[in-house]
């Protein structure tokens, strides 16, 4: 009995001492690390990513990035950089090393430059498309350089006479179709086709009027309703695109409700929400709460947005510096980053993008860019998801558990867990799950479905003793009359 209680006691120990190396590991992270529970209250968690490296212009050899708009990285691992204020692309091969970079290009025999070019963006079959804002087009160069097109001068009575073209950001689609955020276009995101022909808006954020101010409008001027169309529309941010053509885009939500839109082709916008009825319930645009004064005040502001493949993307906040990444349900995963000094914080973060699971964000105050990787409790959470998303419970409950061993909190993982356990018909083991995860929802599907596993499986006894019952009482009832008739009452008596 002694030697037991000994050997719990040093099993104790050891899960003691395993959990607090493992903390200690990530003391020297220069950001806290935290998610919201089921109440909407902060809780720490370990770091989910770490910075790695930092690279710099004068690191990779091209001389200081200068405004810095944009990154991208291909699929060859080559990172393209708009070096804003340079008035030049430059491009970093990570695997080898070397850089180079992109200053204009040839068009009919005439050499030309870019100016202030803002957005990249470089499609599979490597044709590298520029958002060339201070020159108002959008250039197109194949993979060696020479010009393949360029998009100006959109003309639409949808965007009025005084209309100038001014890029920001530009996305390609698996069809040639060209996305644009457009500056000072509160109207949405401008498509073009794979002509470079303007087709019309897709995305297009009406802003919900007030009773207030639909009295004030109703009692305005013509020419004071004339001016007060303006304030309809929201602004852009940011955009990616999947493989299947699905548009990812960002906006600033000043209260804090949606950053994030999914498009479809059509335009509309089909992303999920959480909706386990938590205080995150349809909420995706950052942290749910703030200081309504003071440093950092106000909603986060979400600049950019990069989808990672398995439904997994992480928006930018560049008001306190914080990536969040959510999966496909709206669920938010983890948190991490923040503005400083220290290296792996930022001064004014503008864009972001993956190398597989690897985070880069482009710090246009600091002319850098940071390099995050995952750590063991990251890359448990991404492969939970990805095996998730990809149909394999089973690979799925088991990462899940060794999530909350990690975080005993974290109330995503038991409801992933519970999921997983729900696919596979173990509906008793998935209320439990959902419970611990606070899924109201999902605890309902599973109880319901439980409570018909325990009809289905006792029912043959249900019957046998409701026949019984049946026979017990017309038996009854027959004796009783065989009784009266029997007494010389009328046989109809009861």
């Amino acid at each position: 009995m002694v030697y037991k209680r000994v050997l719990a006691f040093i099993a104790i120990i050891m899960l003691i001492l395993s959990d607090s190396v493992y903390a200690l590991s990530y003391m020297n992270v220069p950001y806290y690390t935290y998610n919201y529970d089921y109440w909407g209250n902060i809780y720490y968690t370990p770091p989910a990513y770490i910075p790695q490296n930092v690279l710099s212009g004068v690191g990779i050899g091209c001389g200081d990035f200068k405004n810095p708009q944009d990154i991208f990285v291909d699929d060859n691992k080559k990172l393209y950089i708009a070096d804003t204020g340079n008035n030049r692309i430059v491009v970093y091969d990570l695997n080898d090393k070397k850089v180079s970079e992109i200053k204009g290009f040839v068009n009919n025999g005439v050499e030309e430059s870019f100016k202030s070019p803002s957005g990249i963006y470089v499609t599979n079959d490597g044709k590298i498309y520029i958002a060339d804002t201070g020159s108002n087009r959008v250039v197109a160069l194949n993979s060696d350089g020479t010009l393949y097109k360029i998009i100006k001068n959109p003309e639409s009575k949808d965007l009025g006479k005084n209309f100038q073209f001014s890029p920001l950001k530009v996305a390609v689609d698996y069809a040639g179709r060209v996305y644009v955020i457009a500056k000072n276009l509160f109207e949405g995101i401008m498509s073009f086709d794979n002509e470079g022909n303007f087709t019309g808006f897709v995305g297009t954020i009406y802003v919900n009027i007030s009773p207030y101010e639909k009295i004030w409008r109703k009692l305005s001027t013509k020419a004071q309703r004339k001016s007060q169309i303006q304030f309809i529309p929201t602004e852009f941010t940011g955009i990616d695109i999947t493989s299947d053509g699905f548009l990812y885009a960002t906006n600033i939500d000043a209260n804090g409700k949606q950053s994030v839109r999914k498009l479809n082709p059509k335009g509309q916008d089909i992303i999920k929400m959480n909706n386990n009825n938590s205080k995150q319930t349809g909420t995706l645009s950052g942290d749910l709460f703030w200081r309504l004064s003071g440093n950092y005040s106000g909603a986060s502001q979400i600049i950019d947005v990069t989808y990672r493949d398995n439904g997994i993307y992480s928006i930018l906040d560049r008001r306190r510096g914080r990536i969040f990444t959510y999966d496909d349900e709206g669920d938010l995963l983890y948190i991490f980053g923040g503005l400083g000094s220290q290296e792996g914080t930022f001064k004014n973060p503008i864009a972001i993008d993956t190398i597989g699971d690897e985070i880069l964000v482009l710090d246009m105050g600091r002319g850098n860019i940071t390099i995050f990787v995952p750590t063991e409790y990251g890359s448990l959470i991404n492969k939970a998801v990805s095996e998730r998303y990809n149909g394999d419970e089973a690979s799925a409950v088991e990462l899940w558990k060794r999530v909350i061993k990690l975080d005993s909190n974290f109330e995503l993982a038991y409801v992933g867990v519970g999921k997983s356990y729900l696919a596979s018909g173990e509906n008793k083991e998935a209320m439990k799950y959902f419970k611990l995860g606070m899924d109201r929802t999902y605890y309902s599907i599973a109880y319901r479905r439980y409570r018909d596993d325990i009809l289905k499986k006792n029912l043959g006894y249900i019957l046998t003793v409701i026949i019984v019952l049946i026979a017990i009482y017309v038996i009854k009832r027959l004796l009783k009359r065989k009784k009266i008739k029997k007494d010389g009452g009328s046989v109809y008596e009861y």
